[in-house]
């Protein structure tokens, strides 16, 4: 591993990459409500090494208690209401919460509608949705990294 991390390192030098752009970092807690895990897949190759948004301060956290972000995946179903609001309530302020792909933004759901409580927004405070079924990688990356670098405002919905 160490081995890796080091060619990564002088790859990097060789190919005279740029520093980050952002000097802060956000930690983000991620929550499957109940998707098809089709926006998980995406999400996921944020931290490969084409798009390493760990370079940006980008990180995903096990504990909702060290987060900056709650990411929602899915629509949320009955099942996963209250571990969700277990999880906004354990967060530290400013708590943000990020509605990522269709189906939590409460656009065409796939599922049985007594399953399903409703979209995001309609449980917590939504300050950043990122549509698409799913979204790709780069709507992903492009709507995170705008929470660095604005405020504790509402942020505004990024095009898919």
């Amino acid at each position: 591993m160490l081995t890796l991390l080091r060619d990564l390192r002088q790859l990097r030098q060789h190919l005279d990459l740029a520093p980050p752009e952002h000097a802060a970092s956000l930690a983000i807690r991620h929550v499957d409500a109940g998707s098809c895990n089709g926006c998980e897949h995406e999400l996921t190759l944020l931290s490969s090494p084409h798009y390493d948004l760990q370079r940006f301060g980008l990180g995903i956290v096990a504990s909702p208690r060290h987060a900056d972000v709650l990411l929602v995946t899915g629509p949320v179903t009955s099942r996963m209401l209250e571990p969700l609001r277990v999880a906004y309530a354990a967060m530290p302020e400013p708590r943000r919460v990020a509605a990522l792909g269709d189906c939590s933004l409460g656009c065409n759901v796939l599922g049985a509608a007594d399953a399903i409580v409703g979209p995001l927004d309609t449980i917590l405070p939504v300050d950043l949705r990122i549509p698409g079924c799913p979204p790709t990688p780069e709507v992903i990356a492009h709507a995170l990294l705008g929470l660095i670098t604005r405020s504790g405002h509402c942020f505004e919905q990024y095009p898919s």
